[in-house]
C-alpha cells in the first residue's frame, strides 16, 4: 500500500485542507481565549501566544533552512504584524472581556466583508455575485449566532467592546490585503513568521505585565497561552498564508464565516454548553453561506 506525497495531491485539495484546518484552529482560539484571559490581561496574553508562535515558528524556519524573505515582501508583513498579529490580538483579547462570545463573534466576523471591499478596491480583485450573495447568507447566520447567544448570557454589552471587537475587525481585514502582495516575493512559512515576530516587538510594551502574572496564573490558563500560540497562531496562520497565496483574499476571507458555526460545535462537545435551536439554525446559514461563496460550477463539455 502506497501513501500520497504532497506532490500527488491536487493543490486544490491541500488548499481545502489548508483553510478547513485554520478554521477550526481559529474557531478553537475563541474557547482558549476565554480560558486564559480570566488570569492574563489582553496585553500579556497577546505577547504570552506571539511569544510561543515565534519560537515554533523560528525553530520551523532552521528545519526548512528558509532565511530572510526577500525586500519586496517586508511592506506587507511589517503592516501585517503590527496591525494582525499584534493590534487585532490585543484588541480581541480585551473585548472579550468586556462583551459575551456571541455578540464578539458576531462583530469580528464583519471582518469578511470588509476584506472583501478591500480586496477590491486596492487589489483589484473581482466581486462576483456568488460571492456576495454568499457572504450575506453568512453574515445573516452570523447575526442570528450571535443574538442567540447574547440573549442568553448574564453580561451585558459594553460600549468599549463593541468599539474593540470592531477595531479587531478592521485590522483583521487590513492585515489580510497587506499580507496578500508579500505573497508574491516570500513563502507562506516566511511571510507568517516574521510577521509574527513583528507583532511580537510590537507587543514588547506589555512585557512587564506578562511577568508580573505568570506566576500567579494557573497552569490551565498558561497551557491555554501556548495553545494559542501553537496552533491558531503558528501553525494556523501558514495554513492559511499558503490558501491566501491560491485564493482571492476575498473568497478566502469569506471561509472564516464557518467560524460561529464551529464555536458553538465546540462549546457543546467542551463546555458542555446545548446550543439552541436558534443557534443551531445560525450556524447552518454560516455554513450554508460559505458553501455558495466557495461554489464552482463544472466547466461544460
Amino acid at each position: 500500500m502506497t501513501s500520497l506525497r504532497p506532490s500527488q495531491i491536487s493543490p486544490s485539495v491541500l488548499t481545502a485542507g489548508a483553510v478547513t484546518f485554520t478554521v477550526f484552529a481559529w474557531a478553537s482560539a475563541f474557547v482558549s481565549i476565554r480560558s486564559a484571559g480570566a488570569a492574563y490581561s489582553p496585553g500579556a496574553l497577546a505577547l504570552g501566544r506571539l511569544l510561543a508562535g515565534s519560537l515554533v515558528l523560528a525553530v520551523l524556519l532552521l528545519i526548512r533552512r528558509q532565511g530572510l524573505p526577500p525586500r519586496g515582501a517586508w511592506r506587507g508583513i511589517l503592516i501585517s504584524g503590527a496591525v494582525w498579529f499584534c493590534g487585532y490580538t490585543v484588541a480581541l483579547n480585551w473585548g472579550e472581556r468586556l462583551v459575551d462570545a456571541g455578540t464578539a463573534s458576531l462583530l469580528v466576523n464583519t471582518g469578511p466583508i470588509l476584506m472583501a471591499l478591500l480586496a477590491a478596491r486596492l487589489l483589484g480583485e473581482a466581486l462576483p455575485p456568488r460571492l456576495l450573495s454568499g457572504m450575506a447568507v453568512s453574515f445573516v447566520g452570523a447575526v442570528v449566532v450571535g443574538l442567540s447567544m447574547s440573549s442568553g448570557g448574564s453580561t451585558s454589552t459594553s460600549v468599549l467592546g463593541v468599539v474593540l471587537c470592531l477595531l479587531a475587525a478592521v485590522a483583521y481585514a487590513t492585515g489580510v490585503v497587506a499580507q496578500k502582495p508579500a505573497l508574491s516575493f516570500g513563502t507562506p512559512l516566511q511571510i507568517t513568521a516574521f510577521s509574527c515576530m513583528t507583532g511580537t516587538v510590537a507587543c514588547l510594551p506589555f512585557a512587564g505585565q506578562l511577568v508580573t502574572e505568570l506566576p500567579k496564573a494557573p497552569v490551565s490558563a498558561t497551557l491555554n497561552m501556548i495553545y494559542l500560540g501553537v496552533v491558531p497562531t503558528a501553525l494556523a496562520f501558514i495554513t492559511w498564508t499558503y490558501a491566501l497565496a491560491r485564493t482571492p483574499a476575498g473568497k478566502l476571507g469569506a471561509t472564516t464565516y464557518a467560524v460561529p458555526a464551529i464555536v458553538v460545535l465546540l462549546s457543546w462537545a467542551l463546555l458542555g454548553e446545548v446550543p439552541g435551536w436558534l443557534t443551531l439554525l445560525g450556524g447552518v446559514l454560516c455554513l450554508t453561506g460559505v458553501a455558495v461563496s466557495r461554489y464552482r460550477p463544472r466547466p461544460a463539455r
